[in-house]
């Protein structure tokens, strides 16, 4: 019999943990042909969600969970799952119900039709805002304009994915992981999975603009050195710009174009233009260097305080 291993990651969810593992529960039991595991990640909650997953799991063995010491990150706390199941097939699915449950027998047939990594693609997204619709849009746009891979659109960290893909990627040691991404990189037979996203059942959303942020630069950086190139462009943009300069500057001298002081149109231009070059460029070799001191301290990505039926 062929095992599903359902990871949740769970921080600050009280309202609706319980609702989630019921939903998901029924479902699994209708899989007659399929045993199944619920791994639950506490990313560090500060509410009652460690204290109500603890009744879960002495109700129900095939739930295990993994407590975080603090709050390591939704990604980190996938990574941490996925790195415990013990199934054939693993799902990755938030506990706000946004992403329905139910679809998850759906998932599992076209698994058994050989694709491998069944990502789902949000036809609509119910219940989000003008601002973060943008935002993931404009994200998208910009990830596959820089990066090599193709990243799927409107897709997040839903899926279905084969025992073998999970292995090869808890081989990667990488700290900073963007797992819609590196789901993508690995290849094998990839099927998009289209679905109507719902509104959060309960509670608010634990992904605030600054989580975004980081989320959006690690999928960057993690998948493209173009940024990098860009500001040798910027180094050659900017020449040309202060060739520009002088031949104005020169001309304006010998016709006397204008009044000024003489000079202090370039060098007002001049520095203000390098300048910002000069801070936009450290600030994006800044961010990769910072990638490579946070891989070379070699910090574990999580600390697991404790954990219950693993």
């Amino acid at each position: 019999m062929k095992k599903i291993s359902i990871i949740i990651p769970t921080y600050n969810e009280e309202e609706v943990i319980k609702i989630s593992y019921l939903r998901v529960k029924k479902v699994l039991e209708e899989l007659d042909s399929y045993d199944y595991e619920i791994i639950f990640i506490d990313d560090g909650s500060k509410d009652k969600t460690l204290n109500i997953l603890n009744e879960i799991a002495k109700e129900n063995r095939k739930v295990k969970v993994i407590s975080f010491a603090r709050n390591f990150g939704h990604q980190a706390a996938v990574t941490a799952g996925i790195k415990y199941i013990t199934g054939d097939a693993i799902v990755i699915i938030d506990a706000d119900l946004q992403d329905p449950p139910e679809l998850i027998p759906e998932m599992i047939q076209l698994w058994e039709q050989g694709n491998e990594v069944i990502y789902g693609k949000r036809k609509t997204r119910k219940g989000e805002s003008a601002f973060k619709l943008l935002s993931a849009k404009m994200f998208y746009k910009t990830l596959n304009a820089l990066s090599d891979v193709e990243i799927p659109k409107d897709t997040g960290d839903f899926r279905l994915v084969d025992r073998k893909v999970v292995e090869i990627i808890n081989q990667m040691p990488e700290h900073n992981k963007f797992l819609r991404g590196l789901f993508s990189w690995v290849g094998f037979k990839q099927y998009a999975y289209e679905y109507e996203r719902k509104e959060r059942v309960a509670g608010k959303t634990k992904y605030p603009f600054k989580k975004m942020w980081k989320l959006a630069t690690d999928g960057i950086i993690s998948f493209s050195t173009k940024p990098l190139k860009l500001v040798g462009g910027l180094g050659i943009i900017t020449i040309i710009i202060s060739i520009l300069i002088l031949i104005y500057s020169l001309i304006s001298y010998v016709f006397k174009l204008n009044d000024l002081t003489p000079g202090w149109t370039s060098i007002m231009v001049a520095i203000t233009l390098f300048s910002g070059v000069q801070l936009l460029s450290i600030w994006i070799i800044s961010e990769y260097i910072s990638r490579i001191y946070d891989e070379t301290r070699n910090r574990p990505q999580y600390i697991i305080d404790k954990t219950i039926n693993i």
